[in-house]
């Protein structure tokens, strides 16, 4: 066998090999799609924060503090179902109406006195049920000038509209807060003997943004005014009106300013770079996002600063695992360092942004720093094809964005803040399937801005909507902003 001949038949074997563990991969992730429920918790065979790093001792940068690890003790099922404690039963909430019934023992009483008595609660519900709200405007005349005065109706969302502010809160709330499509809603009320028109519904929804349409406006102006946003996109379907049974894969893309607890669904008709680029051209400040190449465009201002996302790292080496055991758990312990040292953190009360940047520095960078010697080392003995491969590739050249949150106290670690105001939408889409068109979407982001607010705030989103309702339409453009759920929950406490 001649030498080029062997040399072929290697990098044949080789690109092979390669290959082979690509579809193992996939197999691995095809099986995680169809019999289980994907979790990023990660749970070594190994003890925490106890690993080789195989790296000299002289490379790695020791910490003077060390993080405490938490021992878990195994029990067998019989202890611990002669050890399990039934939870104490907790009361319903005072501001409830109680409505009492008296029991009396069956039979003669005479002769007995009371001498206590137990009480009993049970949480009930009464169907809601319709009403109709009329309004009586009483005319007088004066009898000498003959003019004429009627009583003013009070302030309404909708001139003329058929429902009360109070029940257009609950269709918008019950349609994108529990993702109930209008169709379901007008058999739910038909239960209730109203019928309503899904026509009537629908203009009543499209009123009402635009109505609203000055306040998303407001909340977009205070989003952009922060210097910490969050950012990720993901996909809508929108029926398209040239292609019949045909959709458009459209985007929203969701902007949180963490600092002031607000979230903008901003709808676009793809997931090019036009969008983000448009939106943030007068955004200046830390930009944290995943990996998605759109992103790197940003890098070129000098008034953005990216930072990474150390959850999307941790996915990669998750799904890994079927890969290169070894190697993916190595890597998951060394980025299960980072975790406890925020949750660390996180848990302390009252702890200032002083001993936040300490912690940080003297726990986080040192971490930090392993992990990435840790990269470099297992960078070229790794195929670049195979699933570590991937993960150590996608890890390294973006380390430098994922130190970045230990440059100030309110930089996160990762993108999964704005990552939980997203779940709404996958979860509406598996109701509804699509927007009706590209404005129903628009229409979409608008409202899910708002009551990704109202979560983040603790607010009541139908309760916030049922009283701006009300008085939007008396608010002054520059008072708008008071109408927002963070601003509003401070005026109405």
């Amino acid at each position: 066998m001649t030498i080029k001949k062997g040399y072929e038949l290697l990098k044949e074997n080789t690109e092979l090999k390669s290959e082979l563990l690509f579809v193992k991969h996939e197999m691995a992730q095809l099986k995680r799609m169809l019999y289980g429920a994907r979790s990023e918790r990660f749970v070594s065979s190994e003890t925490p924060l106890q690993l080789s790093l195989d790296i000299a001792a002289d490379e790695i940068q020791e910490t003077e503090k060390e993080i405490p690890t938490i021992k878990i003790e195994a029990h067998d099922r019989k202890q611990n179902q002669e050890q399990k404690i039934h939870p104490v039963r907790q009361g319903f909430p005072e501001h409830l109406p109680r409505e009492t019934i008296i029991i009396q023992p069956e039979g003669d009483l005479t002769g007995y006195k009371k001498i206590g008595e137990e009480q009993t609660e049970v949480l009930e519900l009464i169907e809601p049920k319709f009403f109709v709200k009329r309004f009586v405007r009483e005319k007088y005349v004066n009898e000498e000038t003959g003019k004429i005065i009627i009583g003013d109706l009070p302030p309404r969302a909708i001139d003329k509209s058929l429902f009360g502010e109070h029940l257009i809160a609950q269709i918008i709330t019950d349609k994108y807060v529990d993702h109930l499509p209008l169709y379901r809603q007008i058999e739910r009320f038909k239960r209730s003997g109203m019928t309503l028109s899904s026509s009537t519904l629908n203009d009543t929804v499209k009123n009402i943004c635009k109505l609203l349409m000055p306040l998303y406006q407001c909340l977009r102006d205070d989003v952009l005014s922060d210097n910490y946003l969050q950012v990720d996109e993901t996909p809508i379907k929108v029926l398209d009106a040239s292609k019949k049974g045909k959709t458009h894969r459209g985007y929203h893309w969701v902007y949180h300013a963490v600092k002031k607890k607000l979230i903008l669904f901003d709808y676009r008709e793809g997931r090019g770079r036009e969008g983000p680029e448009e939106l943030l051209k007068n955004f200046s400040g830390y930009l944290q996002t995943d990996g998605y190449q759109v992103y790197d465009a940003f890098a070129k201002r000098n008034d953005i600063i990216l930072l990474g996302c150390m959850a999307h790292v941790r996915r990669k080496f998750d799904e890994a695992k079927e890969n290169d055991l070894n190697l993916a758990e190595n890597g998951l312990l060394l980025i299960q360092r980072l975790y406890i040292i925020e949750k660390a953190i996180r848990e302390t009360t009252s702890i200032t942004d002083e001993e936040i940047m300490r912690l940080r520095k003297e726990m986080a960078l040192p971490a930090l720093h392993d992990f990435e010697l840790w990269l470099k080392m297992h960078l070229t003995d790794t195929l670049p094809t195979s699933a570590i491969g991937k993960a150590i590739q996608y890890a390294l050249p973006r380390i430098e964005k994922l130190k970045r949150y230990t440059e100030q106290p309110y930089l996160q670690i990762d993108n999964n803040l704005v990552e939980n105001a997203i779940r709404p939408v996958a979860i509406g889409r598996k109701n509804y399937l699509f927007a009706g068109s590209h404005e129903g979407a628009e229409r979409a982001a608008m409202i899910y801005s708002f009551f990704g607010t109202c979560k983040l705030n603790n607010i009541n989103p139908q309760q916030w909507l049922a009283d701006i309702l009300v008085k939007i339409n008396d608010t002054k453009t520059s008072e708008l902003s008071n109408l927002l759920p963070a601003n509003w929950k401070v005026l109405n406490q």
